[in-house]
């Protein structure tokens, strides 16, 4: 689906003069359409008091980005040092952080609990004789197994790599209470791009009825429950946008239900990253190369270093040329970057209007996994990240990677081992 119509035309207002001063590539963010987002899910969930958005870091780690995300009063859902470093540069600490990893180190525990801490989130039973100290707060990441289906992204989850068996679940909070936990949360993430309310909802009756379960059994109370994120954009047109009125109102029914049933109600944790900033972000990157071979090419200035999400999952992203948005799409292409890798790919024989050389355009809903996820492969480096401003001021929010850069890592003191 493309970005939004109120997105799209601040841009396009602007474009030739950001061009002009930056140059292209880059990713651009909008701060309207962020901040409008976040406010629209805490205004769905104000029925749950303590409702709490921690917006998953991994989506799109910026300073700035996460800034926004801190003055409308939202924590950081973290999964490695890097991001609790730049979720506690914002000013956040303690409950404000939630930490799930997978597979984790002793020192990122160590870490994870320094400098005011995090809530720990663990992904599985062992991993509690890791930690450095034990937690008055602690979380498990909850697997139902084959008690729920996934979805193709992460998978079934009897497949995926994620969380505590459900029969270990009892058995993970008892050895945190004999260990002197006195606080409990309950976490679960079992898609991701979901577009279907039913399926979150379902997660989370899901979660409240395991903890009543675990609450009757152990005589504890959870102070929040964390459905996790997957919340879904439309990527293409016509996809169903996810109903998040619906699905905001529904989770609310539920946890009123719990209440009445078990006289307190949890908090309710959530963890957007794609919904709360993916609509708003566009990659813009210019033609420079048209090929014709047995299909037509379309070469544009970036690569599977700005934008992986279309070679790695196969996924769609609108593709606007700047200036032709109302002329007939007469031409099919591929649209591709310079990767020595032929799925190196933003489009696949897709309708666009005629391009020549020097046109603009604009692939959409890259401010989630986009940059993040970039890489160096074939020594191909990132571009910048601007952010469109409320006040309607560009920032260069991060500058574009530099050859020097690249090769930093080969500068180190000799070191041999000799044998």
């Amino acid at each position: 689906m493309p970005i939004s119509h109120s997105f799209y035309n601040r841009l396009s207002r602007i474009l030739p003069r950001v061009v002009e001063h930056y140059g292209t590539p880059f990713h651009i963010y909008d701060e309207i359409g962020i901040r409008e987002t976040g406010q629209l899910l805490i205004e769905h969930f104000s029925a749950i008091p303590g409702f709490r958005e921690y917006f998953a870091v991994k989506a799109l780690p910026n300073p700035e980005i996460l800034r926004i995300m801190k003055s409308m009063g939202f924590g950081f859902d973290c999964s490695s040092i890097a991001e609790l470093i730049l979720s506690r540069n914002t000013g956040s600490t303690g409950e404000e952080l939630m930490f799930t990893s997978n597979n984790t180190r002793r020192e990122e525990f160590l870490f994870a609990c320094k400098d005011g801490g995090s809530i720990l989130n663990l992904d599985d039973i062992t991993l509690i004789s890791k930690l450095t100290e034990i937690p008055e707060l602690i979380c498990f990441r909850y697997n139902p197994g084959s008690r729920r289906t996934g979805n193709s992204i992460i998978g079934n989850p009897e497949e995926a790599k994620y969380g505590v068996h459900h029969d270990q679940i009892v058995e993970a909070y008892q050895t945190m209470i004999n260990l002197g936990s006195k606080r409990f949360g309950l976490h679960t993430m079992l898609a991701s791009n979901e577009r279907n309310y039913v399926y979150m909802v379902e997660t989370a009756i899901m979660l409240l009825e395991l903890a009543e379960s675990i609450s009757r059994e152990l005589s504890i109370r959870f102070e929040f429950i964390n459905i996790g994120g997957g919340f879904g954009i439309p990527y293409k047109p016509g996809d169903a946008p996810l109903d998040m009125i619906r699905m905001a109102s529904e989770i609310s029914q539920a946890f009123t239900r719990f209440k009445e049933k078990n006289g307190y109600m949890p908090k309710l944790y959530i963890e957007s990253g794609r919904y709360m900033t993916g609509p708003h972000g566009a990659l813009v990157v210019t033609a420079i190369n048209e090929k014709n071979t047995y299909r037509k090419y379309i070469g544009v200035d970036a690569c599977m270093s700005a934008l992986m999400r279309p070679a790695l999952y196969g996924a769609h992203h609108e593709i606007t040329v700047f200036g032709k948005e109302k002329i007939e799409k007469s031409m099919i292409a591929d649209v591709v970057g310079s990767l020595c890798e032929n799925n190196d790919k933003f489009a696949i024989q897709r309708p666009l209007p005629e391009i020549h050389t020097g046109d603009l355009l604009i692939i959409h809903d890259t401010g989630a996994h986009g940059h993040a996820m970039g890489f160096n492969y074939n020594g191909k480096l990132r571009p910048k990240e601007l952010l469109l401003r409320q006040d309607g001021d560009v920032e260069l929010i991060r500058r574009e990677e530099t050859i020097a850069d690249h090769f930093t890592t080969l500068e180190f003191e000799k070191d041999i081992l000799t044998l």
